[in-house]
């Protein structure tokens, strides 16, 4: 392997807008970058910001991202020393690390030894229970038969919740309450599974009715220590992925979080745990639960770095160049709260938007914080996650935050596609949110029906209100909207459908 310090590319096995994330990271230490990327990829802001760019392939995940001998050719081709997975796709792969290593490239990521120890989630329920962190009870065997576990559920008793054992973001997770569903939903699970992971093997669980997802952020040296980086709240969920984020969790007693603290340190050091990672739990009754070990970044974590003033990302490429001193215990500062921006159509179930963005605003403000990973002009393509970015706010107070978010949001504009930009507010205002009572169960009491489509699209409201200065408030900002946008496919459609009465009331609403 190559010496540590001999790290100056970095390349990137990724999209969107962790890579960019990485990308800026590197650029601010000096590194060059190479984005990996796949055909349809091309018109992306990580495209335009990397030093160097290699093709892996076509768009579908499996003939790019997903290609373990792509990606390593190509980071070989352009002579990077290093190379950061981000988060999904190879991120937690082990035989990706070990093919990294074996071509003489330093992953940034933990080993592949303790990528197996934790990254299956068996291995990772075994492990917590031997080292006595409590687990949900529940069934876990390598290849299990669906006998086995028809057997297991039984005994567990309904409702339980199929998992895949290489799983992530929800996927290959089935929530059964009677006998006669499992037969379904275990074969769609495993189908999932199969597909998402290369890895049909399923778990069961014992499903908790309204438990709160609670994540530690861990940060280890390799070598035994490993730093505790305070905890986020992630209960807000949709069909197990989540959707709004937050540091630290609003309610957790403090006997509880320092219960969670040292269970996730015990497990990462039990592993020799390297890099960034989270250790997650479920928290009911006051009682605590293992899920899981992410051996990665977490798409969350720009909440932990707002609150601790960190830099997680830097931390990782300075880890791996022999560079990072383990600090000493920092204290979170604030509150910070996170949404991700999703490319669908909040009135009409959520349903993906792939297509052009055809204009985007993100005006800055103090304590507002954008990851994205597009710009205007820029493809969203079919094959990945329909997620354009994040938004995230910090304030002094847990509700200075939520209100901060929720004006970021409504200044935030962006045409072409549709988003749950809708939906994210109505979400962080209700008043479950509000009091930070909510649980896994709160987008499914609340927010499982489509959103009712408004008269005027809400789009168009806060576009209209950016041009007159009440978000984007720039000239050339509004003289973009004015050439491009009242000429665009989307305005077409929208005075077709609406009239040009409305659009007279509209103006006429916007201006009083």
């Amino acid at each position: 392997m190559k010496s540590n310090n001999c790290i100056k590319k970095v390349a990137i096995a990724n999209r969107g807008e962790v890579a960019v994330r990485i990308i800026r990271a590197c650029q601010d230490l000096g590194l060059e970058s190479v984005l990996l990327h796949s055909e349809v990829d091309r018109e992306t802001l990580a495209y335009r910001l990397a030093t160097e760019t290699k093709c892996i392939g076509p768009g579908p995940s499996d003939l790019s991202y997903l290609n373990i001998n792509n990606n390593i050719q190509a980071a070989l081709k352009a002579g990077a020393q290093a190379l950061h997975p981000g988060f999904g796709f190879l991120s937690e792969n082990a035989d990706f690390a070990k093919a990294c290593a074996k071509n003489g490239i330093i992953f940034v990521g933990p080993s592949p030894e303790s990528i197996l120890a934790v990254g299956d989630k068996i291995q990772a329920r075994n492990l917590a229970q031997k080292i006595g962190v409590p687990c949900i009870e529940g069934f876990q065997k390598d290849s299990a038969t669906f006998d086995e576990i028809r057997q297991a559920a039984e005994k567990i008793g309904y409702p339980i919740l199929l998992k895949a054992a290489a799983g992530g973001g929800g996927r290959g997770m089935r929530v059964v309450r009677s006998q006669t569903e499992l037969r379904p939903l275990f074969d769609s699970a495993q189908s999932e599974a199969l597909e998402a992971f290369s890895n049909p093997t399923l778990f069961i669980e014992k499903y908790l009715e309204s438990p709160k997802h609670i994540e530690v952020q861990i940060f280890g040296d390799g070598k035994g220590n490993v730093a505790v980086l305070s905890e986020r709240e992630c209960s807000v969920q949709r069909r197990h992925q989540k959707i709004i984020e937050e540091a630290p969790a609003a309610t957790l007693e403090n006997t509880v979080r320092e219960s969670l603290h040292k269970s996730a340190q015990v497990i990462a050091q039990a592993v020799n745990y390297s890099g960034a990672g989270t250790v997650e739990f479920l928290v009911e009754k006051g009682r605590f639960y293992f899920l899981e070990l992410n051996t990665r970044l977490q798409v969350e974590h720009p909440v932990t770095e707002m609150v601790l003033s960190v830099d997680l990302v830097k931390w990782q490429l300075q880890l791996v160049s022999g560079n990072w001193v383990q600090p000493d215990w920092i204290q979170p500062r604030g509150h910070s709260v996170e949404t991700r921006i999703y490319a669908e159509d909040p009135y009409n179930r959520g349903l993906p938007q792939p297509g052009k963005i055809e204009y985007l605003s993100l005006p800055q403000a103090p304590g507002r914080r954008f990851e994205f990973g597009y710009e205007a002009g820029d493809v969203i393509p079919q094959y990945y996650d329909s997620m354009i970015g994040k938004i995230v706010a910090w304030g002094e107070s847990r509700q200075l935050a939520i209100d901060g978010l929720i004006r970021a949001l409504k200044d935030t504009v962006i045409f072409g596609v549709k988003t749950n930009i809708p939906l994210l507010i109505r979400m962080l205002d209700h008043r479950e949110f509000r009091d930070g009572t909510m649980s896994t169960r709160f987008f499914e009491k609340y927010f499982s029906q489509s959103l009712p489509a408004p008269s005027v699209p809400e789009e168009i409201v806060r576009a209209v209100k950016s041009v007159k200065g009440g978000g984007d408030s720039s000239r050339a900002g509004a003289r973009s909207l004015n050439s491009s946008k009242t000429n665009s496919p989307f305005f077409a459609r929208w005075k077709r459908t609406s009239g040009e009465q409305d659009e007279l009331k509209l103006k006429r609403g916007v201006s009083q």
